[in-house]
């Protein structure tokens, strides 16, 4: 299983991921109706000199036991055991908001017709062996598209190292 990860030390805030998931789900920004799924965080710290700036590209967690799904009283929202996304079926959305209210990241949101919208990993695209669209379009690799494992591998040695460095 594939999952889409950021590395934070090489986000630039430009929002091309942002765009990019706009244009694949077809959505604009209209207030809170139509925003996209996946949206830049900007974090201010420190104080002159030493301030600095980052940012973080966020979307769905897709959840292990999603909240959001629970939450849903029609099904509209279901865990893809294959993939592991969080896939929304508009057609079953009733717009009763409770998956937002069950979510504790504020994730789901709602287009024009007030029908659930969010990441769904590009789950069309990665069928077809494509990136998901905001993978593809990070030009500074912040976005990557591994399998779990690998990542999973990556995260302990990077903890061993860490335990060696003292």
């Amino acid at each position: 299983m594939k999952d889409i990860i950021l590395d934070i030390d090489k986000c630039v805030g430009c929002g091309a991921c942002a765009v990019a998931c706009m244009d694949q789900n077809d959505t604009l920004i209209d207030g809170n109706a139509g925003a996209p799924n996946r949206r830049i965080c900007r974090a201010e710290t420190g104080a002159f000199p030493e301030a600095r700036i980052r940012y973080a590209s966020i979307s769905c967690m897709h959840c292990a036991d999603p909240a959001c799904v629970v939450g849903c009283p029609t099904g509209a929202l279901t865990k893809d055991k294959a993939t592991g996304a969080v896939v929304a079926n508009p057609n079953l959305c009733i717009g009763c908001h409770s998956c937002a209210l069950a979510c504790p990241f504020g994730v789901p949101r709602y287009d024009v017709d007030d029908k659930i919208t969010k990441c769904d990993k590009c789950w069309v695209r990665t069928q077809c062996g494509l990136l998901p669209a905001c993978v593809k379009v990070c030009q500074t690799g912040a976005l990557q598209y591994v399998e779990v494992d690998v990542l999973q591998a990556e995260k302990e040695e990077r903890k061993y190292q860490r335990l060696l460095q003292g």
